[in-house]
């Protein structure tokens, strides 16, 4: 169970607070929810706790796995299928598994890429999400702003 003020992650959506833990009635049954609003969409939901297992909430990382973030980010050429289809799902279900440095080896294929032979329109929204899960759970973590952080990840992609 998290508290109040917990930072977390939420699949498909990045980072975001635990702002309250509400009751609600709903179906003639009592109900408790974490109310979680997310940095980057200003978006708020309502997480019935009883589902947070299934959905795959987790605590944001520690400092000490941001540096394996970063090692992910520096690694080697990108370890991609050639083919669109089978690369776009891959990146998906990366995404999806809500794994930080899965998703960090997502940001730094796509972006790669993108400068080596540029993105499909597919493509380019799958790195916007990713890009975004990864620096939202970052800021959190590191407590920096936005465009510190960007710099960083960007530093870290351009290293080979």
């Amino acid at each position: 169970m998290f508290n109040i003020g917990a930072k977390v992650v939420y699949p498909m959506h990045g980072a975001g607070v635990i702002r309250d833990i509400e009751e609600r009635l709903a179906a003639e049954k009592v109900i408790k929810y974490y109310v979680l609003s997310f940095w980057a969409t200003n978006m708020v939901l309502w997480l019935p706790v009883e589902k947070v297992e299934r959905v795959g909430l987790r605590p944001v990382i520690d400092r000490e796995k941001v540096d394996l973030v970063f090692s992910v980010l520096k690694e080697g050429k990108e370890k991609i299928h050639s083919n669109w289809n089978k690369r776009y799902k891959s990146h998906v279900d990366k995404i999806k598994s809500n794994d930080i440095l899965a998703i960090a080896d997502v940001v730094r294929d796509l972006r790669r890429r993108e400068k080596e032979k540029g993105l499909s329109t597919g493509e380019k929204k799958l790195l916007e999400s990713a890009r975004q899960i990864l620096v939202s759970e970052l800021i959190l973590v590191l407590e920096e702003e936005e465009d510190k952080v960007l710099a960083m990840v960007e530093r870290a992609i351009a290293q080979t």
